[in-house]
């Protein structure tokens, strides 16, 4: 399994959007994304000048059911 690397929230959102998420709404420093075709709500914190940790990536990508070769495809 390849290395995930660290990654902002605003860089894993660019990601999502590219794979066919829409931001629904904000709530506080939390971004709600959600896919139309697949149904699947995801929640990503961005926090300005923080990475977010490999445990909360790792989740975020299997949540939204992106391969981790599509994911670093995407990077």
């Amino acid at each position: 399994m390849p290395r995930v690397p660290a990654v902002n929230g605003a860089k894993l959102i660019k990601i999502l959007l590219k794979k066919g998420f829409v931001l629904n709404r904000v709530s506080g420093s939390h971004h709600i994304l959600i896919n139309p075709t697949k149904q699947i709500t995801i929640s990503v914190p961005v926090h300005k000048g923080k990475t977010l940790g490999k445990g909360i990536t790792l989740a975020i990508i299997k949540d939204s059911q992106i391969t981790i070769e599509e994911f670093l495809k995407l990077l």
